[in-house]
């Protein structure tokens, strides 16, 4: 069967990922030092990825990408680096369960922790933020393997393509075709007349918010208004928060944090899901660029409305009086708080928590749903459907349903003043359909898989199990809560979720453009 692609050459490319995907274990590795914790893990992890990368380069070491070979290769990437993600699960053997199967010689055993550690791997990169370690502590897991989990989550949020096109001078070659298909969103903005200035402009602001985010943290701690916000904590946050993946090295995630640092994170989250290609223009003193952004405008009021919707909730008795967040019922502030850090976390896929939302009532759960749905920008960390996409999909429906009226009339898609090119409105209907059916099959599914294994999900529970999957947004409800864990789903149902995961963070049409280019080459 001829594939129609030059394999070799995306092969060939992926293998220089894989090489500087090993570099990244340096910090892992120096957080083994420091708490004397998991070296031997991460020194083996670092050299044995880094032979497997250069193995990997040598199938062609000078490759040259077609647009089926740029599609394979971001799909490749993504695949590859939950793969090697796995490495230091596996040789630490944390809640994965694999020195159990590697004692007993049960195959079972055996396949589930590495099924185990894949999801915790692609749920990394990917920016999910759905576990299946159980507990999540430093008296159960190493600090540097914590380290190492909150790290894939920052290396994914603006994506391990770009970052490769900002430092690769053999991957930059191919770099506007590269970032096309890796993009967050219909379109690609570029900001330079070179795409490798545009990928660099895109990390520096990236890693500026980290920074910056960084230091306001641990100087909450420094300050006294944070006790157990430590260098540690600051750090492993700062990985999370701005790439939206939520995961947390505490227990309670951010619940376990003082109001003054939960006050912090909240405007952190709302700047991951923006678009940030805005903030290069905004520092290039074009604020007002920003300002008229129709979708950023839509974002800022959606995150307006639905948190205002649920503080009055919140504030009426939507939540338990006795629970992890504290009373929110007649209680302004906590209400406010509550309502603005959920929705802000949810709406673009970040996936922290403050509070068990699994145990609001269903008003606000259902509001919360909404607000998963939603997404961030284009051009943002954020996971979900996209802002834009949901302003064109609404626009193109009256647009139909005029000319339906007005058969004569021809009437262009417009928005902030521009019309929206044909093409890219059947791509985003294309995407929106895919999204959709995908996500229904899929909780279908994960509902009759789980009773076949005895277990009985809530219609709430198999829908925020798909969605919170290829929306890679993380907790759902019911027991998929903030602080839940997915690990008691069987390995078919996990399966299925690591490639929700893995085609919810490519947008689905990469990856399935791959096998469609294959099916129809036979």
């Amino acid at each position: 069967m001829s594939w129609g692609v030059n394999w070799k050459a995306s092969v060939g490319l992926l293998g220089v990922g894989i090489k500087y995907l090993a570099v990244t274990m340096l910090v892992p590795l120096v957080v083994a030092v420091v708490y004397g914790e998991d070296v031997w893990v991460f020194l083996v992890s670092l050299a044995l990825v880094a032979g497997i990368g250069f193995a990997v380069e040598r199938v062609d070491p000078d490759p040259d990408l077609g647009p089926r070979e740029a599609l394979l290769f971001v799909s490749l990437a993504w695949l590859a680096a939950a793969v090697i993600g796995t490495v230091p699960y596996l040789l630490a053997g944390y809640g994965t369960a694999s020195t159990v199967g590697l004692q007993t010689g049960s195959f079972g055993a055996f396949s589930e922790s590495i099924i185990n550690a894949l999801f915790e791997s692609m749920s990394g990169f990917t920016t999910t933020g759905a576990t299946v370690l159980g507990e999540i502590s430093t008296d159960r897991h190493s600090h540097a393997l914590l380290m190492w989990r909150q790290l894939t989550q920052w290396l994914g949020g603006m994506g391990i393509i770009v970052l490769m096109i900002a430092i690769l001078p053999e991957v930059a070659v191919n770099g506007a075709q590269l970032m096309e298909s890796e993009a967050p969103g219909p379109e690609l903005q570029k900001l330079t007349p070179r795409i490798a200035e545009t990928a660099r402009a895109l990390w520096l602001i990236y890693f500026g918010f980290t920074v910056v985010y960084i230091a306001i943290l641990y100087g909450l701690h420094l300050g006294g208004m944070a006790p157990n916000m430590d260098l540690y904590n600051a750090v492993a946050h700062g990985f999370t928060t701005l790439p939206t993946g939520g995961f947390s090295p505490e227990a309670d995630s951010i619940a376990a944090f003082s109001a003054a640092v939960q006050w912090v994170v909240i405007p952190f989250m709302l700047v991951a899901g923006v678009n940030f290609a805005l903030f290069w223009h905004v520092l290039r003193g074009e604020a007002e660029v920003m300002l008229e952004n129709a979708e950023f405008r839509a974002y800022a009021g959606a995150l307006a409305v639905v948190t205002a919707v649920l503080a009055v909730l919140l504030f009426r008795g939507a939540a338990p009086p006795i629970e992890l967040g504290g009373a929110t019922e007649g209680v302004t502030e906590n209400a406010l708080r509550q309502a603005a850090f959920q929705i802000g976390s949810l709406l673009n896929s970040t996936g922290y928590a403050t509070a068990d939302f699994a145990q609001w009532d269903t008003h606000a759960q259902v509001l919360l749903l909404f607000a998963m749905f939603i997404g961030g920008s284009a051009g943002s960390t954020g996971g979900g459907v996209k802002v834009v996409r949901w302003l064109i999909v609404g626009k193109t429906i009256r647009r139909e349903l005029f000319t339906t009226a007005h058969p004569d009339v021809v009437r262009p898609v417009r928005l902030g003043g521009n019309v929206v090119d044909e093409d890219a409105i059947r791509g985003i209907m294309v995407f929106t359909l895919l999204y959709v059916v995908l996500f229904a099959l899929s909780a279908v599914f994960i509902a009759l898989d789980t009773a076949r294994i005895g277990i009985q999900l809530s219609v709430l529970e198999s829908i925020s199990a798909s969605l919170a999957t290829i929306g890679n947004i993380g907790p759902g409800f019911g027991r998929l809560g903030p602080f839940g864990s997915y690990e008691f789903f069987s390995n078919a149902s996990k399966l299925l979720m690591i490639f929700l995961m893995w085609v919810g963070r490519l947008e689905i049409v990469p990856v399935l453009a791959v096998f469609i280019s294959a099916i129809d080459s036979r």
